[in-house]
């Protein structure tokens, strides 16, 4: 998970305007928030425990002046949520400065951290982030571009990174393409303020002579984890960045490409099935229908006799919108979500996310009562929130609850980013389906098959990772790693497998 944001921006404040980006990617991160702009000859960065908008308001945004500018929030997957593993991670170094954003996972922190002078008395944190900047702030080479091109082919593992230096915006995306990461071209404006001051969505105005016409200002470049964040800056998606890819943003006759390795795609599956926005493309597809049509899937696959069908809010409304269509069963919404809950998947602590459920769904008691409910998810990780939801349908009086989930059951765990690393706290690692059917307290409970995924998506396998599902990882691994979330941390010591 995680978001990151890279703009330049000329003429602009980079700063305002990554964060306003950011706003449309707090789905990938609730923990932490934070912006570095490059000013000068110098970077300002601000980073806070919390949402995007407790974070990154008005009042610290503003003093925050520059061209480029780089936003992350903030999702960990090893490591505590503390305000040194908040993002952007930055050093000033014996060669250059440089500020960090991190969406991955990285599974060689140890043998990097065996290469930074000093060791773990020169971190920070306790993220693979924090190893990665204090190595990239003293690394050989010219520039930012030199060091990243040096170090690169020593690190392991899940990485889109946008970079800020004092000058320039540097997108990179690991060769196997596990996490997503866009360019886009921001459009050109007319100035509207005849004054240094700014119109009211805060973009930097500057002044023009008397009599003369406004000149037109705005245009640049912006680097975003998913395109719904290019859309609410108006901006164009021009390409996914390559697997393998440098994409340096700021310099003159605009972005440049460098290969640094051969890319072989392995883009996580759950980004289609979960993770992003429904209104976001990846590898050219649009994710509600991606989804609606996997739940046409799951309806042709695991068919139920019912009165209604209902998604999980919110992120189970496009598949039972296709398990309804394929299936005739009507389609009604049976809970209401808060809206201010957030996520409960990703809740950094098990009871967190427990707590989360009773207080983001509630039940449609006229909607449920009585009927037989084909209940639509996403997906099934630890099984607990599936069983509070039954069991709040059981009690507004649903005469039935088939579950159906439009993923295969999660046999796996995640290195690459996603907070699954410990394989007993999958239920599907530890019980049949028929025995997760009873945890959960279901009638009748059904997963879309791999096949089924696939064929919603209408693009080949090899493209995808499944290792959650299938065991298959294109990256090996340390068993080290594999332990558990906190294991970097009970020495007492700032070292980590990499937390986001």
């Amino acid at each position: 998970m995680c978001g990151v944001v890279g703009v330049h921006a000329p003429g602009q404040e980079a700063g305002a305007i990554a964060a306003l980006g950011l706003f449309a990617l707090q789905h990938r991160g609730q923990e932490s928030a934070g912006v570095a702009v490059a000013h000068g000859d110098g970077v300002l960065v601000y980073k806070d425990l919390g949402l995007i908008a407790q974070v990154l308001d008005e009042r610290r945004i503003g003093p925050l002046h520059g061209e480029s500018a780089i936003a992350h929030c903030r999702y960990s997957t090893t490591g505590s949520t503390l305000w040194e593993n908040s993002q952007p991670t930055f050093r000033i170094g014996p060669r250059r400065t440089v500020a960090v954003g991190h969406n991955g996972n990285l599974v060689n922190t140890r043998e990097l951290l065996e290469g930074l002078p000093g060791g773990r008395s020169r971190l920070v944190g306790t993220t693979d982030t924090e190893v990665l900047t204090a190595l990239l702030a003293q690394e050989p080479g010219e520039d930012l571009v030199d060091a990243l091109l040096h170090l690169l082919p020593r690190v392991r593992g899940a990485y889109s990174l946008v970079l800020l230096d004092e000058k320039r915006v540097i997108g990179v995306r690991d060769p196997h393409g596990f996490r997503p990461l866009v360019l886009g071209r921001l459009p050109l404006e007319p100035v509207i303020a005849a004054s240094g001051g700014s119109d009211p969505a805060g973009t930097a105005r500057l002044p023009w002579a008397a009599g003369e016409e406004p000149p037109a200002m705005g245009g640049g470049w912006v680097l975003a984890s998913e395109s719904a964040a290019l859309d609410i800056l108006g901006a164009e998606v021009v390409r996914d960045v390559e697997p393998g890819e440098i994409v340096v943003l700021g310099e003159p006759g605009g972005p440049r490409s460098i290969r640094f390795a051969e890319g072989r795609e392995h883009l996580c599956v759950f980004e289609l099935i979960y993770f992003a926005r429904p209104d976001t493309y990846l590898l050219g597809r649009n994710l509600y229908e991606v989804r609606r049509r996997m739940g046409e899937a799951l309806a042709r696959e695991a068919p139920a006799d019912a009165d209604m069908v209902m998604p999980v809010p919110d992120t189970g409304a496009p598949a039972a919108a296709g398990y309804a269509e394929a299936s005739g069963i009507p389609y009604r919404e049976g809970m209401v979500k808060n809206r201010y809950a957030g996520r409960t998947f990703i809740q950094p602590s098990q009871a967190m996310r427990q707590r989360g459920v009773n207080m983001k769904l509630s039940p449609l008691r006229e909607e449920v009562r009585g009927r037989r409910l084909v209940v639509v998810d996403d997906s099934i990780v630890r099984g607990t929130t599936t069983r509070q939801i039954v069991s709040l349908l059981r009690r507004a009086g649903a005469a039935e609850v088939h579950v159906r989930i439009s993923a295969p059951p999660i046999y796996h765990p995640c290195f690459y980013g996603i907070d699954t690393a410990v394989e007993t706290e999958l239920i599907a690692a530890r019980m049949s389906v028929e025995e997760i059917r009873a945890f959960t307290g279901a009638d009748s409970l059904a997963y879309l098959s791999i096949g089924g995924v696939l064929s919603a998506i209408d693009l080949p396998r090899d493209r995808f990772c499944f290792a959650c599902f299938d065991g298959n990882y294109p990256v090996p691994v340390p068993y080290d790693v594999a332990s558990h979330k906190f294991v970097l941390e009970e020495d007492g010591v700032p070292a980590s497998g990499g937390a986001r």
